[in-house]
C-alpha cells in the first residue's frame, strides 16, 4: 500500500508536469519570460538567449497535486510531508519572486543577495522549530557508515542552537548548490531524479512515508520536466525550480534525520559548489584560476567536452553519489 502510494506520487507529478508543458511554455514566451545569457559564460551559451523560463513552475504544480492528493488519507508521516511539502513552495517562492525581478521587472540580479538569504533564513529557522516542537525530530545525529563501527551507528547531540545552525546550514548550503547546478540543458533536472530517488528510499525505511510520497513528486516532476529541458532545452526551471528542489532536498534530509548523509548523497551539487567556493578563493589570493570557470561544469565545457557529454557524466555521478549513500541503509 504505502509502496504504491509513492509510485502514484511520482506518476502523477510526472503525467501533470508533461501535461503543463504544451501550456506553460507558450505561455512563458508570449509573456517574454525569456533567460538572459551573461556574456561572460560560454560563447555557445548565448544562442539559449531568450529560452523561456521559470518553468520551475511547471513541476512544483505537479509535486503539490500529487502531494496534497496522496497527502489527504491517513498517510504513515503525513505532517512530515506537508511540512517538507511547505518548505519545497516556500523556496520555490522565493526564486520565482527573484526570476520575476530578474526577468520582468529588468533587474539582472534579481532579489539582492541579503534578500534573497533573508527568505531562505526565515523558512530554515521556522523547520527547525517545527521539527523539533511539533514532529518530535530531536536534535542528535548519527555519522554516516558508522554502523561498521558501533552497532546503530554513532551518534551524537549537540543541543537545540547547534542544531537550528545545522538546520541553516544544509537548506541554505542544498538550495543554493542546486541553484549552482543548474547551468546546462537537463543537468539539475536529472541529477535530482537520483538524489531525491534516493531519500524516497531513505524516508520509507524510516517509516516517513509521506516524505516519501513528497520526494517521489519531486522525482516525477524532474523526469516529466526533462521531456522539455533536455538539450536543446525549450525551457528552464530558473531559480524558481532550483531553489525549490534543494530546499526540497535539505527539508527531507532534517526530517529524515540525514542532514550529513545529503553530503554524501549529493556529493554533485557539493563538487559544484566547492568548485564555485575554490575559484573565489583562488583568484582573490593568488590572482589565478584553478578552473577554466565555475561551476565545474563549465570548466569540463571549457576544456572541449559536448554540452550532452558534461551532463550525462555529471549524471552518473550523481548516481554513483546517490546509491554510495544508500549503502548506509545495510551498514
Amino acid at each position: 500500500m504505502e509502496t504504491s502510494l509513492v509510485w502514484a506520487a511520482a506518476g502523477i507529478s510526472l503525467l501533470t508536469t508533461v501535461l503543463l508543458g504544451p501550456i506553460a511554455i507558450p505561455l512563458l514566451r508570449r509573456l517574454k519570460f525569456g533567460q538572459t545569457i551573461r556574456a561572460e559564460g560560454p560563447a555557445r551559451h548565448m544562442a539559449k538567449s531568450g529560452t523561456p523560463t521559470m518553468g520551475g513552475i511547471m513541476f512544483l504544480v505537479g509535486i503539490a497535486l500529487a502531494s496534497i492528493i496522496l497527502l489527504s488519507g491517513p498517510v504513515k508521516g503525513r505532517y512530515e510531508g506537508l511540512v517538507v511539502l511547505m518548505v519545497t513552495l516556500g523556496y520555490g517562492l522565493i526564486g520565482f519572486i527573484d526570476d520575476f525581478i530578474k526577468i520582468v521587472m529588468k533587474r539582472n540580479l534579481g532579489l539582492r543577495g541579503r534578500e534573497k538569504l533573508f527568505g531562505q533564513l526565515i523558512l530554515a529557522v521556522i523547520l527547525g522549530v517545527v521539527a523539533v516542537f511539533k514532529l518530535g525530530r530531536g536534535t542528535d545525529y548519527i555519522i554516516p557508515f558508522s554502523g561498521l563501527i558501533s552497532p546503530g551507528g554513532i551518534g551524537f547531540d549537540l543541543g537545540f542552537i547547534p542544531f537550528l545552525g545545522i538546520t541553516i546550514l544544509v537548506l541554505l548550503g542544498a538550495s543554493n548548490a542546486v541553484n549552482l547546478t543548474d547551468g546546462l540543458d537537463g543537468l539539475a533536472a536529472g541529477a535530482t531524479v537520483f538524489t531525491s530517488a534516493a531519500f524516497v528510499l531513505l524516508a520509507m525505511v524510516s517509516g516517513k512515508v509521506g516524505t516519501a510520497i513528497v520526494l517521489a513528486a519531486v522525482a516525477g516532476g524532474c523526469l516529466g520536466f526533462l521531456a522539455y529541458n533536455r538539450h536543446p532545452a525549450r525551457v528552464f526551471m530558473g531559480d524558481t525550480g532550483s531553489l525549490a528542489l534543494g530546499g526540497a532536498l535539505g527539508a527531507a534530509a532534517v526530517v529524515t534525520r540525514n542532514e550529513l548523509l545529503l553530503v554524501i548523497i549529493g556529493g554533485l551539487y557539493v563538487l559544484e559548489a566547492l568548485s564555485v567556493i575554490i575559484q573565489v578563493i583562488s583568484f582573490k589570493t593568488t590572482g589565478k584560476r584553478v578552473f577554466r570557470m565555475s561551476p565545474l561544469h563549465h570548466h569540463f565545457e571549457l576544456s572541449g567536452w559536448s554540452e550532452k557529454r558534461v551532463v550525462r557524466t555529471f549524471w552518473l555521478i550523481s548516481l554513483f553519489f546517490s546509491l554510495l549513500g544508500l549503502l548506509n541503509i545495510y551498514i
